[in-house]
């Protein structure tokens, strides 16, 4: 991903608020086959404060990746959409797409068994804590020998990345009432409404530095 200092992120809290928020990620490897892609849902490491993450691949996608024995990159995808040159107003313009993203690069750790049962019931719980009825993942009718199963079905891994690059692209060379129009349009009920970029644009639009 091609970089622009202006569009630059690099704090920590904010890129772990986005990693927190979008957990649903992309792996990519190169491979002697080719480039491997998957897709997974992947946690922060909550025994860390950095950008450590973990997470799980089901068998063979391990193989496949030959995860832990290469580079592995983990794509989030943060809120993006369609901005239009009408909200520009009269000024010569063309269409552009706003979005958060965030790339980390590393060779990840395999976890043990014990590990990895321990990532995978705080994935179930993350998630289905949401849920009138919450199902956890030791909860009947499941069973241990369900769950030991499950487990072996599956590779853990925790990366620490060794290359980290963030883009937040939010009109930030954009005029401030240009931004507050963009947001307006994003908040409401038009075709390429997105709340939660509209939210993202907010947040970055108070960072910014006051004249």
């Amino acid at each position: 991903m091609r970089q622009n200092p202006s569009f630059a992120m690099t704090d920590v809290g904010e890129l772990r608020r986005l990693i927190d928020l979008h957990p649903w990620m992309t792996l990519v490897s190169q491979t002697d086959g080719g480039l491997v892609a998957s897709h997974y849902a992947v946690l922060l490491d909550e025994d860390r404060d950095d950008l450590t993450v973990v997470g799980h691949v089901g068998k063979p996608d391990d193989m496949i990746h030959g995860l832990g024995e290469r580079e592995l990159m983990l794509i989030v995808q943060g809120p993006h959409g369609y901005i239009s040159p009408s909200w520009y107003g009269d000024v010569a313009a063309v269409p552009t797409w706003n979005f958060v993203t965030v790339h980390l690069s590393g060779v990840p750790e395999i976890l043990s068994p014990s590990e990895n049962l321990r990532v995978l019931d705080r994935l179930v719980e993350r998630f289905e804590r949401q849920v009138e009825e919450p199902r956890m993942l030791w909860e009947r009718p499941n069973d241990a020998t369900f769950v030991e199963r499950l487990e072996k079905g599956t590779v853990g891994f925790r990366l620490t990345p060794t290359t980290v690059v963030a883009k937040r692209k939010l009109s930030q060379n954009r005029t401030a009432e240009v931004v507050d129009t963009i947001i307006g349009e994003l908040d409401g009920e038009g075709p390429f409404a997105q709340p939660e970029l509209a939210a993202e644009m907010r947040r970055a639009a108070d960072a910014r530095p006051r004249p």
